[in-house]
């Protein structure tokens, strides 16, 4: 009877074993060629599970212990930002971000509010705000003239739900710099030491949604990576756009750059669906994104003002600085009447302080349009502009309270909206049954009047997954989504796919799929199938 019990009870939890679901990692990153032990917050009824990670660099163990992992970063791993996947025989979870740093790391330990003292100024700190009210407090040695770092990674990237201030004071109190909107709602601040002296590092925050709490916010999701430097630290990249067919070299701009880091070189990817580059360099803290366009990519060349308006290509991409303070750089342009035209500037979405105006003026000066703010909260700005006959045309980039300086970069594109689509998916996480078709929605955008069939399919089938392609049709049932069928033989491997749609007639258009991450603003568009085994096929 014991063992009849004992049996019911061991197949009534299989009935309700579950995919694991991962809500974050603690310590969210580590130093190239460390390793480093990992909570993993979430829930988990199969242990151990088997991690993923988007490339190479990362090895992840499960331990005995429930919920924690080791993770084992190569000393030849890409710095930056890495996507993790725990997985077992039900399921996957979903991707959740682990950093790359090439600085020393530690793991904050409570203290009661009392200050950590830091035996190195080149650390990045893995920590927690905790509870309510809870401030974090690093007491960091450094010499007269001495420039420190501070930057917050928290919100923008590992989702943590929070608005993070840092303050850099005396021991004694005194308030030297604060800053908390820098990237988004991840602050960073630069401070050069007026003396010798031991100098406190302090971090607070607020919920990144309001609600009705009074005081400072924390909790266990209020995880943080704070890197405090006087190396090298990269802010951006010069230019910030370059051709993909001949990327080149940018220069790295920051704080307290080496020479050898001053020029990087830029590598593309291979994605079909790749808009950007990273860089990076092994003397520096962080790394820069590169926009990669497939037009004429240019640099703002002084003097560039009402008098001396730089030419430049439609369509065309052209990155410029606003400095000193009340600078106006000025761009001619040739239109054509009819020829609708995207004027679009990137500043404040590329993390620089600048908060720009566009002005649009005909060849004889006249005003035509005039744009701070372009909605939904966006501090960049954008003009539709449809000639209203041949001619040039002037377009003026300014900041709206006055202010420049070397971070006041920005990205400035003038071209026609090409016809072109996007592709995308309500779930990147999808399980079969072995030899049971089961349906994955494919949501078509069509934009600027794209009207061409797309074939798409499933790009490199895994082993014993079935999926015929299918096309999308203007003026069909097909037009805005399809719906592919996927069925897989018991053996099919649990993996990413890729969902990837070609254009069939004129210009040649590829685009992967992407899907939301659960939680996070980020996309991915290597969404995971899992082949649910029959139950008597199961490891006991």
């Amino acid at each position: 009877m014991a063992i009849a019990a004992a049996v019911l009870a061991g197949a009534a939890q299989a009935a309700l074993a579950k995919p694991p679901s991962l809500d974050r990692l603690f310590p969210s990153g580590a130093q190239r060629g460390t390793t480093v032990a990992v909570t993993a917050t979430g829930s988990f009824d199969h242990w151990p599970v088997q991690g993923w990670t988007d490339e190479g660099g990362l090895t992840i163990k499960a331990e005995k212990e429930k919920k924690q992992l080791s993770v084992t970063v190569a000393n030849d791993a890409r710095p930056g930002l890495h996507w993790i996947r725990l997985r077992d025989e039900e399921g996957a979870t979903a991707l959740r971000p682990f950093i790359v740093g090439v600085l020393p790391e530690l793991v904050e330990t409570e203290s009661e509010n009392k200050a950590i003292t830091l035996e190195s100024s080149q650390v990045t700190i893995n920590g927690r705000l905790g509870r309510r009210n809870d401030v974090d407090d690093y007491a960091i040695p450094l010499k007269k003239g001495q420039t420190l770092v501070a930057a917050l990674e928290a919100n923008r990237v590992l989702g943590s739900p929070m608005d993070g201030v840092l303050q850099v004071a005396s021991a004694e109190g005194f308030l030297y710099d604060q800053n908390d909107d820098d990237q988004g709602f991840d602050p960073r601040l630069s401070f050069e030491a007026p003396q010798d002296g031991t100098y406190h590092i302090r971090l607070f925050a607020f919920p990144a949604t309001p609600d009705s709490t009074i005081g400072f916010a924390g909790g266990d999701a209020y995880v943080y990576r704070l890197t405090l430097t006087t190396g090298g630290f990269l802010d951006h990249g010069y230019p910030l756009a370059v051709t993909r067919s001949n990327p080149g070299t940018v220069e790295g701009h920051g704080w307290n750059v080496p020479d050898a880091a001053k020029r990087l070189e830029v590598t593309t990817g291979t994605g079909p669906s790749d808009e950007t580059a990273s860089v990076a360099h092994a003397d520096t803290a962080n790394t820069v994104d590169i926009q990669l366009v497939p037009h004429p990519a240019l640099t703002e060349r002084e003097p560039n003002d009402s008098d001396h308006a730089q030419s430049i290509p439609v369509p065309g991409t052209v990155t410029g600085r606003i400095a000193p303070a009340r600078d106006q750089d000025v761009y001619a342009f040739q239109a054509k009447k009819g020829q609708v035209l995207n004027l679009v500037v990137a500043a404040r979405s590329l993390g620089a302080p600048l908060d720009p105006v566009l002005r649009l003026l005909d060849a004889n000066g006249k005003a035509l349009n005039d744009v701070d703010d372009t909605g939904n909260n966006q501090r960049d700005a954008q003009i539709s502009f449809n000639p209203p006959a041949d001619g040039t045309y002037r377009i003026s980039v300014r900041d709206l309270h006055g202010q420049g300086g070397e971070r006041f970069v920005y990205r400035l594109t003038v071209a026609s909206p090409l016809p072109d689509y996007r592709l995308t998916l309500k779930t990147d996480r999808l399980t079969l049954t072995p030899e049971k078709a089961e349906k994955l929605e494919v949501v078509v955008e069509r934009q600027n009047g794209f009207k061409g069939p797309i074939e798409v399919q499933l790009d490199s089938l895994p082993e014993g997954l079935r999926c015929p392609p299918i096309r999308s049709e203007s003026g069909k049932d097909t037009e805005k989504a399809v719906t592919l069928m996927l069925t897989a033989a018991a053996q099919t491997p649990a993996g990413p796919i890729r969902v990837l749609g070609k254009s069939v007639e004129g210009t040649a258009l590829e685009h992967s799929a992407r899907a939301p991450i659960e939680g996070l603003s980020a996309t991915t568009d290597r969404p995971w199938i899992t082949v649910i085994k029959p139950a008597a096929a199961k490891t006991p």
